[in-house]
């Protein structure tokens, strides 16, 4: 640490931080909230005997997402109508250059995944976090969170085949991905029931959260017929200063829409054989200002 300030050192490791505190809190104001605190613990510690700044910060920031996590899912009872994740851009870009870390990375911070995390405990979904997105070894994980190496082993198995269980079991190329995000745009925006249909799945389900802060259904809906009608209804409904774009949200293709000029919701899709197996819509207005333009 020689010659580095504190800042410089926790500027350093930010960037990984916040994505550990968001892949834990599914939040990213949280995750901002969490490691702002962690700096101010940083700053104010005696850092002399600090050896491996990197460890140490993870460590603080993992205990407060912890912490955190704990209090937010005693709240999330109360929410109103489902509960989804707070959709980020996601520009990996060349800091990620290797394929197979990139693929880990957005496996991790894809909605469906974060969603599978929810139903993990706060130590359960601290392990799968530092382990699966991050690579931490066993030992330093233990250190983390003041387990056993033993306990946090078993703590990953739990963990791992909790999730392998849950989440969707098809990988879809990007191109796609974004192929059918693209026609999904043009049939509803286009009114067009019959191509809409078309492109979902049997079973489709529809997840909207808006947290009762705006319109969107309070319960999931299923099959293709009640999910497509429903969206070419809500296409058809006027939305001043409409405007779409499709960007990398979550490391995947996600339309941001916009009514003049701010974020008024995200629309996510699953795919599976070539038809959109799920729909992700978020209108709560709290999660998209990340997203303002």
């Amino acid at each position: 640490m020689a010659g580095d300030t504190a800042t410089d050192v926790f500027e350093t490791h930010r960037s990984m931080l916040t994505g550990v505190a968001y892949r834990m809190l599914g939040r990213f104001a949280d995750a901002e909230d969490v490691v702002q605190e962690a700096w101010l613990r940083w700053s104010a510690a005696d850092r002399s005997d600090v050896r491996e700044p990197r460890g140490y910060l993870v460590r603080v920031t993992t205990r407060l997402a912890v912490d955190r996590l704990r209090q937010a899912q005693s709240r999330r009872e109360a929410y109103v109508g489902p509960w989804l994740p707070e959709p980020i851009a996601t520009h990996f870009g060349t800091t990620v250059p290797d394929s197979a870390e990139r693929a880990e990375l957005t496996e991790s911070v894809s909605l469906a995944v974060l969603v599978v995390l929810e139903s993990l405990s706060p130590l359960e979904r601290a392990v799968f976090v530092l382990r699966e997105a991050f690579g931490f070894p066993y030992g330093e994980i233990a250190a983390t969170l003041d387990r056993s190496e033993a306990a946090v082993r078993q703590l990953a198995g739990r963990a791992r085949r909790h999730v392998d269980e849950r989440k969707p079991r098809y990988d879809v190329d990007p191109a796609e991905r974004r192929d059918l995000t693209e026609r999904f745009l043009a049939a509803a925006s286009g009114g067009d029931l019959e191509a809409l249909l078309g492109l979902l799945a049997p079973d489709v389900r529809l997840v909207g959260d808006s947290g009762g802060k705006a319109k969107a259904p309070l319960r999931v809906m299923e099959s293709a017929d009640k999910v497509g009608r429903f969206l070419f209804a809500v296409a058809q409904q006027p939305v001043p200063g409409a405007e779409f774009r499709i960007l990398e949200l979550n490391g995947a293709p996600g339309l941001l829409v916009l009514a003049e000029g701010k974020p008024d919701a995200v629309v996510q899709i699953e795919v599976r054989d070539g038809r959109i197996q799920c729909v992700y819509i978020v209108r709560n207005p709290d999660k998209l200002t990340a997203l303002t333009a």
